[in-house]
């Protein structure tokens, strides 16, 4: 079994927890989209497509492990997957580059990415948003009880803000997709 092998069974069955606050919906509607889009488009970001992989694999660990970690998922993400690298004695220097894509792959911290695999696991964490309405639109109005109107406005600002945030690579990956969203919840 592969190291990538081993972490997306590590990842999928943290997910499938009672314990995880965000359920199995934050495997299937959000880690493994990101995991996906980060294998496809490792080589159009000329990115190590084993350490995005990893990276996409890990970058929410901490939120599903424990949602109060969910603030500073990103800081203690990366090292719960430094932990969990070290045990499988994968590479200091790949470690250190996973963590350092997980450390950068929120929108809400806008921080210069210095790799390229930094820049592909943020834009992918941003891409999954444009593969996973239907469950961003189940949580405004199951969780968040908001009315039509201001569900779709909650999604489309969300959408937004995931589109501005991303490279100009990311734009052109996903703008039929934004494009489209823009069209249907306006």
């Amino acid at each position: 079994m592969t190291i990538e092998d081993k972490i997306y069974q590590v990842i999928k069955e943290r997910c499938e927890k009672p314990s995880n606050a965000y359920g199995i919906g934050a495997w299937d509607h959000h880690i493994k989209i990101v995991y996906e889009l980060a294998k496809q488009y490792a080589s159009d970001y000329e990115a190590e497509e084993e350490i995005v992989a990893l990276a996409a694999l890990l970058h929410d660990i901490a939120s599903v492990t424990d949602a109060s970690y969910t603030e500073e998922h990103h800081i203690i993400g990366a090292e719960i997957a430094e932990e969990i690298l070290r045990q499988e004695n994968y590479p200091e220097e790949s470690i250190a580059l996973i963590k350092k894509c997980i450390l950068n792959h929120r929108g809400s911290r806008l921080v210069d990415k210095t790799s390229n695999e930094e820049i592909c696991v943020a834009d992918c964490d941003a891409m999954a948003h444009f593969y996973s309405i239907p469950s961003l639109l189940s949580m405004v109005y199951r969780e968040k009880n908001l009315s039509i109107d201001d569900g779709s406005q909650f999604v489309m600002a969300k959408l937004d803000r995931s589109y501005n945030k991303m490279s100009e690579k990311g734009k052109r990956l996903v703008k039929v997709q934004y494009e489209s969203a823009k069209n249907i919840l306006k």
